[in-house]
């Protein structure tokens, strides 16, 4: 190469040799070191700029949707508890099975293995997921320590567990629907649950401020053994008497505090799988009824605080009531004139009627309104009913009421309207939290004077002795009460055949310290007993006071005779 050079230069200089120069070449070579070195700076800096970019861009972004699970566990809730501090709603600890699809090398594979811990995994569902695009996807939700053992021991690529918080109810389905529910996120849907998010759990969860170790429990008025009473005798008060559903509850006449109410069927609060069925719901604050001859109660009660009608005054019951082409006659007709006592106890609808007539319609209305039985009750359940009465009242329409027909209202307010009754004519709302009498004084109004109360209380007690509710009768307790067995509305006509049977009852009725009513719907004859009130719910209410009256600290008093009879009968 070097000789051709040289001779290429002889002939451009006439032959002459003259010295090779290299500058041109050495120039050459230095650019183009020069913009190897500039282009491989440049790819550098972009790699990291492209870096730097995405770092950015991830830090203000927020993730995707169907990205991995966040980082924060699921947010904490109180404990709930009973009046005596029995844990009735905690929370436990669990995992969830999550899957990243893009991860997973054998879908059908992956869904097999699963399959064998999970027999319930819908395939169709789970392979759709696992087929998507997305980066993550739930699986199943709250899994048991062994489920999860399980599947980690299979090996799937492309699965993982998440530790989350489940809610465990301790007592099950006896406190179903105090209680109340959560959903798979820790929300409170239902019961109590749902009243803990709306005083403001809801907001502190969305903050991060609710951690377990700042979340004090939530005491309920609930006392867990009397709870466990009320639900076992309607439980077997049901089956007894082949019932479609029951209820029952104990309340506090000093307080209004609720200490145990339940209604069945119910659910188990572990496993709701059926809670949302229709005939699962709380009965006892969630639905109307007409509670029959309950009513006479009121009626009765709004008669003598008038002053229009005295204990010792009689009514003709002789021939039954017709208005229009509607008829009202007793079940078990005297045919004669009847006493107030008589017209109680005998359980007389023509009686109660012309008692009701007595008084005008406005004041009727007005106090069934302020007895609580005509408006949506105050509790702080989310479950409450309102209840339903005619839009114009009728002549009629104040007669059938005035012995518990035409009007729908729930049980609980009834209970709570025969404490008023009972306990000097002094009406304390209702509540599911702890409360003293001193934290009641406030919040209690007079619906009755105490003198009519005083003549309800031997009204009550005279119809346990002698009466329809002779089979609550408690040996030592001095019960009062009042049945109610009304025939049911199907179809919007009444059904002779199907009854919807009550027993409202106080003791010891001298002093009323508690409060108990028991329902039965559609109860059928039992052991050559009818199907009414006095053979069914009397005898369930009159065994709640038996087994509870101890554990509330209501002494036995034998020998204890009734106050003397304030008119004579025949």
């Amino acid at each position: 190469m070097m000789g051709w050079l040289r001779r290429w230069r002889k002939a451009e200089t006439g032959g002459a040799d003259a010295p090779i120069v290299m500058d041109g070449m050495r120039k050459s070579g230095g650019g183009r070191t020069k913009n190897r070195i500039v282009m491989t700076m440049s790819i550098f800096f972009g790699v990291y700029a492209v870096m730097a970019g995405r770092l950015v861009y991830y830090g203000t972004h927020q993730p995707e949707d169907n990205g991995p699970p966040a980082g924060r566990p699921t947010a904490a809730r109180p404990d709930i508890v009973d009046r005596n501090g029995e844990v009735l709603a905690t929370d436990i600890k669990t995992a969830s099975l999550y899957a990243e699809p893009r991860r997973i090398v054998d879908i059908d594979e992956a869904i097999d293995k699963l399959a064998t811990v999970l027999p319930d995994i819908d395939y169709e569902q789970t392979y759709n997921r696992l087929n998507s695009k997305a980066g993550f996807v739930w699986l199943r939700r709250q899994l048991t320590p062994k489920q999860e053992a399980d599947i980690l021991a299979l090996g799937i690529p492309g699965i993982g567990f998440r530790s989350e918080k489940r809610r465990f109810y301790p007592a099950g389905s006896t406190v179903a629907h105090i209680v109340g529910l959560v959903n798979v996120d820790n929300k409170g849907i239902a019961g109590m649950e749902k009243w803990v998010d709306d005083q403001g759990l809801a907001v502190l969860q969305q903050t991060g401020l609710a951690t377990a170790r700042d979340l004090k429990p939530v005491r309920l008025s609930i006392d867990l053994r009397i709870q466990h009473i009320v639900h076992d005798e309607i439980v077997q008060a049901m089956q007894r008497y082949r019932a479609i559903a029951a209820g029952g509850v104990v309340l506090n006449a000093k307080t209004g505090e609720i200490l145990g109410m339940a209604s069945v069927p119910d659910f188990d609060p572990n496993n709701p799988y059926n809670a949302n069925e229709k005939d699962r719901l709380n009965r006892m604050s969630g639905g109307v009824y007409e509670m029959g001859s309950t009513f006479k109660t009121f009626t009765t009660a709004m008669a003598l605080d008038s002053g229009r009608v005295k204990i010792t005054d009689h009514f003709d019951a002789s021939h039954p009531i017709h208005y229009g082409g509607f008829t009202i006659h007793d079940y078990h007709a005297k045919g004669r004139s009847l006493s107030v006592p008589e017209i109680f106890i005998y359980s007389s609808n023509i009686g109660t009627a012309k008692e009701a007539e007595k008084i005008s319609i406005p004041e009727h209305q007005a106090f069934l309104t302020r007895l609580g039985l005509l408006t949506k009750m105050p509790l702080e359940l989310p479950e409450v009913a309102t209840p339903m009465q005619p839009a114009v009242w009728k002549p009629l329409n104040q007669m059938t009421i005035a012995f518990g027909h035409g009007v729908a209202t729930t049980p609980l307010q009834t209970a709570v309207a025969g404490a008023a009754v009972m306990d000097g004519g002094i009406y304390i709302p209702p509540t599911l939290l702890p409360r003293t009498e001193e934290q009641a004084r406030p919040l209690e109004r007079r619906v009755l004077r105490a003198q009519t109360s005083a003549e309800m209380r031997y009204l009550l007690r005279l119809n346990v002795e002698k009466g329809s509710g002779r089979q609550a009768a408690v040996p030592g307790f001095f019960v009062g009460g009042k049945t109610g067995t009304a025939d049911k509305v199907v179809n919007g006509r009444y059904a002779h055949d199907k009854n919807f049977d009550a027993f409202l009852a106080g003791f010891p009725i001298d002093d009323p310290q508690y409060i108990v009513l028991v329902i039965l719907d559609e109860p059928k004859p039992y052991g050559g007993w009818p199907a009414t009130a006095g053979a069914n719910c009397a005898p369930t209410a009159g065994a709640i006071i038996r087994r509870s009256a101890p554990l509330l600290g209501v002494e036995p008093e034998f020998g204890h005779d009734s106050q003397a009879l304030l008119v004579s009968y025949h």
